[in-house]
């Protein structure tokens, strides 16, 4: 080989060997260019996984205990499992898959064994409520009156031996107390691990799509349902003020929430109003104030419907 080949070939190796250890340290790197495109890619406004999770929280919880009340008892015998009940499962299944997705999305590394032990619990609570609801559900067809307590109800108070009725109070412990506390902490958990990831210095990542802005209305109105169905009011506005506090955390760093946070934010602040605004309208009712004696008056829409629509039907 002549030493003008040599000396090429020796400048061909360097620069190479030198252009693919400065790639190595770009990517090795915390802001190396493959993390940084990565992070940019996952601060995007994720549409996909907020349109369905609100899609099947309307279909598949929401729309649950109507489907029951539309279709035919005939399709669905009493000693059989009902159409609510085949929602109620795939709800089961698809949320924690989402919530599992939009946990990867996360611009930050967050807890996952924190996230996986909420995942099992969420999953074991609403498995609990299911059953409970699958067979309160069954008692409202038999004439079970749900603005009432287990023992105020006419085809219960009755009943014979009456140890039978701590049967269906513990029923109703597992159906509305354990099963959604279970179902519930672990959910607004995730969804708080979640949001405290959601902060930049990026003006650009700090505006909410339209498709955003109409996502919002209906994801508020289901958390409202969620919280006043699910009697979790304290549990829901203790994770308000959280987000609240991590906020007011967060800007003193320089930070503000980006699109998804703000997002979560702007959703739970609507609802903090729905709820304001349906315990001012129902204040002064008698019979659910009955029901409801505690300390934080907020009633359960489905209460509401046997009391004052049923009825008059």
């Amino acid at each position: 080989m002549c030493p003008e080949t040599r000396i090429l070939e020796a400048a061909r190796l360097h620069t190479k060997s030198t252009v693919g250890r400065a790639n190595e340290s770009e990517l090795s790197t915390p802001g190396g260019f493959k993390e940084n495109v990565t992070q940019q890619k996952s601060q995007r406004f994720h549409f996909d996984l907020w349109f369905c999770l609100t899609l099947q929280n309307w279909i598949l919880d929401f729309g649950r205990p109507i489907v029951m009340i539309i279709l035919p008892l005939e399709w669905f015998p009493l000693n059989k499992p009902s159409a609510g009940d085949y929602f109620h499962m795939a709800y089961n299944v698809i949320t924690p898959f989402l919530m599992l997705k939009l946990i990867e999305r996360s611009p930050r590394a967050l807890p996952r064994s924190a996230v996986y032990l909420c995942i099992i619990t969420f999953v074991m609570g609403a498995s609990i409520h299911l059953v409970g609801d699958s067979i309160n559900h069954r008692l409202i067809l038999s004439g079970y009156q749900l603005h009432l307590s287990v023992r105020e109800n006419p085809i219960i108070k009755d009943l014979r031996p009456a140890s039978l009725i701590d049967s269906f109070e513990l029923l109703y412990y597992y159906d509305e107390q354990l099963g959604h506390l279970m179902w519930y902490i672990p959910f607004f958990i995730i969804l708080f691990i979640y949001f405290t990831g959601c902060f930049t210095k990026d003006k650009e990542q700090k505006n909410i799509p339209i498709s955003g802005w109409l996502l919002l209305g209906p994801s508020a109105l289901y958390y409202w349902y969620l919280v006043t169905e699910g009697q979790i009011t304290e549990l829901f506005l203790l994770t308000f003020f959280a987000m609240v506090a991590m906020v007011i955390h967060q800007q003193r760093k320089g930070l503000s929430p980006d699109s998804n946070g703000l997002f979560m934010f702007c959703s739970f602040t609507v609802t903090v109003l729905l709820v304001a605004l349906w315990v001012v309208y129902l204040w002064n009712d008698p019979v659910l104030r009955n029901k409801y004696p505690g300390l934080i008056y907020v009633p359960e829409p489905w209460s509401y419907y046997t009391l004052h629509i049923k009825k008059n039907h």
